[in-house]
């Protein structure tokens, strides 16, 4: 059973990317703390529906679920889905940029079109999310929380992905900058580092014994993550728990970021 953090009850809480994965697991769990949760999604209604139906499942300590439609990569279509979110609740006290997106591709043959892609999504719509909630947190004299999905790719080099590799480096700074230029406001900003999680993005080997196997052989806990492992650890940063915790990434990813290839000892 979950650990419940008392103090996320009637927060409000915009989750970015809530359609499926840790996003909508991440929603799901704040719902189930009596949050309110506004669930973005930007291409299926129907997942995006989904969430919102396992969210009102999950309550057992009151609040309410809002969908809204939203390219976070698209500034006015930023300012709009706070728009549509403040009128709902009231107000904003928890951002989890979580929308994310991956392109695999040799470095040499990659479109830039799909760099300026995965740029936009994850890095770029993490900073207009994040600039939004900071204005709405300084404008009303108000302590907020912004998490942000990172990756254990933002200390680890992921060859293939290098847009995706530069859009997590990118988040770790942003993520301890704007922790910094904002902690004297009562503003807590943090990251989560999940490593090989069961997730749709990664699909091509979850379902595929031989390559799952090939991915959990280099995790020294020797299995792939859980969305709702990753949806406990926001829950735990967003909560008064963490309360003089700002500018890290938490790395839950089964001790991937230890350099496991030196599990045995071979350079000494």
């Amino acid at each position: 059973m979950p650990t419940s953090h008392d103090s996320l009850k009637g927060k409000n809480v915009l989750v970015t990317g809530a359609s499926t994965g840790i996003g909508r697991a991440t929603a799901v769990r704040f719902a189930a703390e009596g949050a309110n949760v506004a669930i973005n999604y930007s291409r299926s209604a129907s997942e995006a529906e989904e969430t919102r139906r396992m969210c009102h499942a999950a309550r057992a300590k009151g609040g309410g679920e809002i969908v809204i439609q939203a390219d976070v990569a698209d500034e006015a279509q930023v300012k709009a889905m706070f728009a549509k979110t403040l009128e709902a609740f009231g107000g904003l006290d928890v951002l989890i940029n979580n929308s994310g997106i991956q392109k695999e591709s040799p470095s040499h043959e990659l479109e830039m079109s799909d760099f300026d892609r995965v740029i936009g999504v994850n890095l770029r719509g993490a900073f207009l999310c994040a600039r939004e909630a900071l204005k709405h947190f300084v404008a009303n004299n108000k302590r907020g929380v912004i998490l942000n999905n990172s990756s254990v790719h933002e200390i680890i080099p992921k060859p293939g992905f290098v847009s995706y590799s530069i859009s997590k480096g990118g988040l770790e700074n942003m993520t301890r900058t704007l922790a910094l230029e904002y902690a004297g406001r009562g503003i807590r900003v943090n990251s989560v580092g999940p490593g090989a999680i069961v997730t749709p993005i990664n699909n091509s080997w979850i379902n595929d014994p031989a390559a799952r196997a090939g991915v959990e052989s280099h995790i020294p806990m020797s299995r792939a993550g859980a969305a709702e492992e990753m949806a406990a650890v926001f829950a735990f940063l967003a909560s008064d728990e963490a309360s003089y915790v700002t500018g890290q990434t938490l790395f839950a990813c089964g001790g991937l970021t230890l350099f496991p290839e030196f599990r045995e000892n071979w350079a000494s």
